[in-house]
């Protein structure tokens, strides 16, 4: 979906390459020709998810998989394709809070709400990769408050993008409903 001149997904991955990271992957799966053809993944690694239709859960499986043949890496974020919107501040800041805290997973509470993108530690991706269908981490770590650090942001939530009319909100329309799954 095109949104200010190039598809919304190059932008999302864009950004998320200037986060404090080492390594971004796209996991792709829907559409995967088209994604592949149109979009400008720059120095991500793109892994394409060859049971998409399941759900997000093995979005995750494959995304964490890729990640975790590197021993270096302990921690990384979920953030979701469609997400242009998170606030620069935000990856730095949980960052700091997944150290400070010692917990193993730190969520941005946009004005009283969780949402994306959300950092997890290492030990908690076995968890995670045993997650199926349509439901992403945050059930998991509703189940367990004990290994999440909630940190308070002071944006409303971002935009899940899923219409045209949803691209139209980025730039100023409607508020903002969360994407947190």
């Amino acid at each position: 979906m095109p949104w200010r001149g190039r598809p919304l997904l190059e932008g999302v991955v864009s950004a998320v390459a200037e986060w404090p990271v080492s390594l971004v992957v796209v996991v792709v799966g829907a559409y995967e020709d088209e994604v592949l053809g149109a979009v400008d993944f720059g120095d991500a690694v793109v892994a394409v998810n060859p049971e998409w239709e399941e759900g997000i859960a093995s979005s995750i499986r494959v995304g964490l998989d890729i990640l975790s043949r590197d021993r270096q890496i302990e921690s990384a974020f979920i953030a979701l394709g469609d997400q242009p919107r998170i606030p620069a501040e935000v990856p730095g800041t949980l960052i700091a809070a997944l150290e400070e805290s010692g917990r193993q997973a730190a969520i941005p509470k946009y004005r009283y709400e969780r949402a994306n993108p959300v950092l997890i530690r290492r030990s908690l991706w076995p968890r995670l990769m045993s997650l199926e269908g349509d439901s992403g981490a945050a059930r998991l770590l509703r189940t367990h408050p004990e290994w999440v650090e909630e940190v308070w942001v002071d944006h409303t939530p971002p935009l899940d993008v899923d219409t045209r009319d949803d691209v139209a909100d980025l730039d100023g329309g409607r508020s903002p409903g969360t994407g947190y799954r």
